[in-house]
């Protein structure tokens, strides 16, 4: 399923309490440093009182900080301090849309020079016309975009549902009869992801009612005065009731959870009913081209931004947002530039499209593939696997968010995968590829992302990919969370490699990524999971990936100066 921007709340409220299996995007309100003014910090951060985490704290070294980000701040500051990049490094960002004017990342969106802009023509002869600064893969030849889109799970649900719903089985032939199992495997699926949007809705509800609730409880206790989360924390209760308004009420604030938030959860689940498991909906008109022929490549149009660029804009900001320009958020990569190709719906993005996203950045010539998007279905997975072996031919290294389901990677699929379907030039999986896992600010049980999949033998590395403070559309900025932010740390890191080290191949630049991660041996973690918190169990942090750590840049780049030398 498409990474989303707001997570859902799945909330059960109780009388006397509440509990959740993902968090919600908070904001920041915390006293640490912020992003420009990193320093030494003697005194320990009592991190179980912090809401929140400064901004760009995941730029920053935990020795000096006590904030496990992945040391770029320090390796600016330190390794490359006399150093200049040799190599301009293209970065694709296979997205739901990239604001190319945004003032952190206008200047850093890579440009077709080949193509003359806004004269109608194909120059550069690539198939696309007027492809300044990417392609867009879901929108059609008259400008109008696909926005909305269904899930993978009711595009393969209509049409076997329409086949099977009513059919006399006795009449099936042997054939048929093994469709008619898959039948009933789909429609048990696609029912319990309905089941689950309309409790997620309930859920919403009664949050929004014992928030209500607690906070008219709170107010009598206090007098109508103003009481903070420290104040909360320290309440001996008294009754049941007023137990029931200090659970409900350190959820909220933990959270950042307001009226706002609510309205915005109840949007989406409207809209995950109205559009992504509505059978009858079916946006592919817009594009105009033959869904069924997956050979077809030249399709879309040149609107890169598309209706909703917000992920998108947060992705690339992330990856190479202008540093050091005074304004917004510095990037993980320098001397890099964002291709812009758009394939993302709000919704599931579709085979073909993914195929073919891959190829355009692979022929126009990307260095790094960032894909921070996923789904649990790929009925066409060979059409996928296909454009990712050419781009692993051709030393294009791909990068992607492991998931959002906290679910085993190793266990439970997340496509697009490294792993082929079938054998490929006798190859069985890409060499070029990274999943990453997602962790927090918080050091402790807390230290991986309660939201992100994990794999000891899927999932590669882990980043920050909590509370990450990025780049928006119409120059604003925002906190975003999710393997989706995970992700193009990683393929930032990956980039600012190549750009001070182009003598080293895709290949190596990875292995250094992955041999130089930050390790945390002892460090026990609460494995991701769904359903009831109190269900969560604890292991290794260095069981839940195949690198064992968090990346490293000051650590990477170290290790490539070294590497670059034996050559």
């Amino acid at each position: 399923m498409t990474f989303r921007i707001l997570l859902f709340i799945s909330i059960i409220a109780t009388l006397y309490g509440c509990s959740t299996t993902e968090p919600t995007t908070t904001q920041p309100e915390t006293a640490a440093p912020s992003e420009n003014q990193q320093a030494v910090i003697k005194d320990t951060i009592d991190f179980s009182t912090m809401l929140e985490p400064p901004k760009g704290w995941h730029h920053w070294d935990e020795q000096e900080t006590q904030f496990r980000g992945i040391s770029s701040k320090e390796a600016y500051e330190t390794v490359l301090s006399n150093k200049s990049p040799k190599k301009e490094v293209i970065v694709a960002v296979i997205d739901g849309g990239v604001d190319t004017k945004h003032e952190d990342l206008d200047d850093v969106m890579w440009t077709n020079e080949d193509e003359i802009p806004n004269n109608g023509k194909d120059d550069d002869k690539n198939g696309y016309v007027d492809d300044i600064h990417g392609w867009n893969f879901i929108g059609g030849a008259n400008g109008e975009n696909v926005n909305h889109d269904t899930f993978e799970l009711t595009r393969i649900y209509r049409p076997l549902h329409q086949r099977f719903a009513n059919v006399d089985t006795t009449t099936l032939n042997k054939q048929a009869r093994k469709r008619f199992a898959y039948y009933q495997e789909i429609r048990a699926d696609y029912e319990k992801e309905v089941k689950q949007l309309n409790q997620q809705y309930n859920n919403i509800e009664s949050l929004n009612q014992s928030m209500q609730e607690a906070r008219q409880i709170l107010n009598n206790h206090y007098a109508d005065s103003a009481y903070s989360y420290e104040d909360i924390q320290d309440l001996q209760p008294t009754s049941q009731e007023l137990n029931f308004a200090k659970n409900v009420m350190l959820y909220v604030m933990e959270n950042d959870i307001d009226s706002t938030l609510i309205a915005d959860q109840k949007k989406q689940i409207y809209e995950f009913a109205k559009y992504g498991y509505n059978p009858e909906f079916n946006p592919r008109n817009i594009v105009g081209d033959n869904y069924e022929d997956k050979s077809e490549r030249y399709y879309g149009n040149n609107d890169v931004a598309g209706p909703d660029p917000s992920h998108g804009t947060h992705v690339a900001g992330i990856i190479a947002a202008e540093r050091d320009n005074g304004i917004g958020v510095n990037g993980v990569a320098t001397n890099t530039r964002i291709m812009a190709v758009r394939a993302v719906p709000n919704g599931d993005e579709r085979d073909k499209d993914v195929a073919n996203a891959i190829r355009y950045a692979v022929d126009n010539g990307a260095d790094v593939i960032n894909m921070s998007f996923g789904k649990g279905y790929s009925p066409h997975k060979k059409v996928v696997d296909r454009a990712v072996a050419y781009a692993d031919s051709k030393g294009v290294l791909m990068v992607q968010g492991a998931g959002n389901e906290a679910q085993n990677n190793d266990i439970g699929e997340n496509y697009p995968t490294d792993t082929y379907s079938y054998s490929i030039d006798g190859d069985s999986a890409a060499t070029l590829w990274l999943s990453v896992g997602a962790t927090s600010w918080m050091p402790n049980e807390e230290f991986v992302a309660n939201f992100s999949n994990y794999g000891d033998k899927t999932v590669d590395i882990f980043a920050p990919g909590m509370d990450i403070y990025s780049t928006m559309p119409d120059n604003k900025y925002k906190f975003q969370e999710g393997t989706s932010m995970a992700s193009p740390v990683v393929a930032g890191a990956a980039a600012l490699l190549m750009a001070y080290y182009p003598d080293l191949t895709a290949q190596q630049i990875r292995q250094v990524i992955m041999d130089n991660t930050s390790q945390y041996p002892n460090q026990q973690v609460t494995v991701p999971h769904e359903g009831n918190p109190q269900e969560a169990k604890q292991a290794a942090f260095a069981e839940l990936s195949v690198s064992d750590g968090v990346v490293n840049v000051y650590k990477a780049l170290i290790a490539a100066e070294e590497l670059s030398r034996q050559k």
